[in-house]
Parts: structure tokens; sequence; C-alpha cells
């Protein structure tokens, strides 16, 4: 569960996260790193592609201010896997990712908290 997100900076069970996030429901990876800092790619997802179970849906968190881009081969793939696509400003990602977690929901997140 996400506690808090501020710029910067995002609380997740209890630990501060200060680089972006990939939020699955059993662990957190640290450190997300992009091809292109605010465009997201089909690799710059591949352990979500590769986790098992496949999330039905992936939150992404598109910066304090929104400006990350995801590419449209980003959503054709989603679409082949039958995963959903939420993309919304991280401060109202997080908030969204906690409701579909809470209502049993297979979600993953993919959170910028910069920018």
């Amino acid at each position: 569960m996400i506690e808090a997100y501020d710029f910067g900076v995002m609380v997740i069970n209890g630990k501060r996260y200060t680089s972006d996030v990939i939020v699955f429901p059993d662990k957190v990876m640290s450190g997300w790193w992009r091809k292109e800092g605010h465009r997201i790619y089909v690799e710059d997802l591949k352990e979500i592609f590769s986790h098992k179970p496949p999330p039905e849906v992936l939150v992404v968190g598109t910066g304090y201010s929104g400006l990350v881009k995801i590419m449209p081969e980003v959503n054709e793939v989603l679409k082949e896997r039958g995963i959903k696509l939420i993309a919304r400003p991280t401060g109202e990602a997080y908030k969204t990712f906690n409701e579909l977690l809470r209502a049993g929901k297979n979600v993953v997140g993919a959170f910028h908290l910069t920018c």
C-alpha cells in the first residue's frame, strides 16, 4: 500500500523511496530507469511483462506535473496481453493504485516521482 506521495518522495509500506519505482503486489522495485526519462517504451516495462502472474491493470504515474509520455506501442502490447492501462499524474495515480489493490485487483504501479 502506498501511504504518501509528494514531489520526489513516495512512502510504501513505511519505507521512503526517492527514485522512480515499480510497485508489485508482493514487492517494490526501486530505481526504475527508462530508455528516455520522460517517455515509456515497451522495453521499459520488461519487469512488468515478465512478472507472474501478469497484472490485470497497470497504473502509470506520469510525474508530479504529468510530463511522462507513454509511447503508442506500449498501449498495443498491453492490449494484446489483456492488461488495462491507467495513466495519470502520480498524485492521482497512486490513489487509483491503492483503490484497485483494496478491491482485490492484481495491479502493478509504475511511478515517476518528479516532473
